[in-house]
């Protein structure tokens, strides 16, 4: 009797192992190697220098056309940059509410639907040059002019849209259509990262900072809304890991082993790229107008490899998420500061501006006419 228990109890188990077999709830997912760890952490790197890089030496053309056209942008003040910390901690903990108390299925589906278009847009801006040098001077270029304006005839209209393309923009976007499309049906991770890329050249490139004092506030706000939002809470985490759309950089750390159809991710928010990239962009500009060489951009660039490389030593030694403008902020503020204190060039850094107020100009032009009227005497 006992041995005929038995004999019943084990085969249940072994029914059930095989039912758990077959459903695969028993084969456990590789773990990670710490090879794999640091392939993912270095691929990460890489990606984030790039759009910094593209998108700064952008920017520098983008600022040139500006002035060219004489085009007065609006840029973000000291009092915008102390308030961007409290607008973005609103959005994000708003994000984390939807996550809480809706379907993410819903939500995931109307963010794809948005990024996804979005998504076309960026990554079109980016590869525009590229296919206009790649298509046959044979292709017929025909220019359009896109207007829309708000106001009555006999008074000055505002202009509320004014965009210009031609035929070659129809290409471009159709091939980004056409890798748009593959977003939207396999949601596969490269894709995301081009997507993602795209955001991040464009946001560097587009995104002014108009002074390093204004940069400086910005950086500073950030640097506790980050750690606030990773340490004290889990809603950083929880949006990230929840936010089906390419908002973050992610690269599989069992790469090494399934190769692009790896499932364990390591991940990098675009705030963490576009953010210090838009200082390191006003950097660069500051240079070219100094003709000086890229120094301050350069050392800023080597504070901020510095301070992501930081983050991610931190991540692997806890294994724990870090709030990676922890580690970038001081470095990508100090360097440059240190850099202008030793060169005696503080006060110049701090006083520049990409477009200076009219009375900063009036200012400026005073003291060129001066030291024109001094060389010639």
């Amino acid at each position: 009797m006992a041995d005929s228990t038995v004999e019943e109890l084990v085969n249940k188990i072994n029914a059930t192992i095989g039912e758990a077999v077959v459903n695969g709830t028993d084969t456990e997912k590789p773990k990670a190697t710490t090879e794999g760890m640091l392939c993912a952490f270095a691929s990460l790197m890489i990606m984030a220098l790039i759009p910094i890089v593209i998108g700064a030496k952008r920017s520098v053309h983008y600022h040139l056309k500006q002035k060219e056209s004489g085009e007065k942008p609006e840029t973000m003040t000291s009092k915008d940059a102390a308030m961007f910390p409290f607008i973005a901690s609103a959005a994000l903990f708003g994000l984390y509410l939807f996550f809480k108390f809706f379907s993410k299925e819903y939500i995931n589906l109307l963010l794809t639907g948005y990024f996804f278009l979005l998504g076309i847009l960026a990554l079109a801006h980016c590869l525009s040059p590229l296919v206009n040098r790649i298509l046959p001077k044979q292709f017929p270029v025909i220019p359009y002019h896109l207007m829309f304006n708000k106001g009555a005839e006999e008074e000055e209209p505002e202009s509320l849209i004014d965009f210009r393309f031609d035929t070659r923009d129809f290409v471009t976007v159709g091939l980004c259509s056409a890798f748009g499309v593959w977003y939207l049906l396999q949601k596969h991770w490269i894709a995301n990262n081009i997507f993602g890329l795209a955001f991040a050249i464009n946001g560097v490139e587009l995104l002014h900072l108009n002074s390093v004092k204004t940069g400086c506030i910005l950086l500073g706000g950030l640097f506790f809304y980050d750690i606030f939002w990773v340490f004290a809470t889990d809603v950083m985490v929880t949006v990230a890991k929840s936010f089906e759309a390419p908002i973050k950089l992610i690269f599989p750390q069992d790469f090494l082993v399934n190769g692009v159809y790896g499932t364990q991710f390591s991940m990098l928010g675009l705030g963490d790229i576009v953010i210090p990239g838009i200082f390191l962009a006003l950097l660069l500009r500051f240079d070219v107008s100094q003709r000086k060489g890229n120094v301050y951009f350069n050392t800023c660039f080597v504070a901020y490899i510095l301070g992501t490389v930081s983050a991610m030593s931190v991540m692997v030694y806890f294994k724990h998420a870090q709030p990676v403008l922890l580690y970038l902020v001081p470095l990508c503020i100090s360097f440059p500061l240190a850099l202008a204190l030793i060169k005696g060039e503080l006060k110049t850094l701090l006083s520049y501006e990409d477009h200076p107020s009219d009375d900063k100009k009036d200012i400026i032009d005073k003291k060129s006419s001066t030291k024109v009227a001094k060389k010639a005497q």
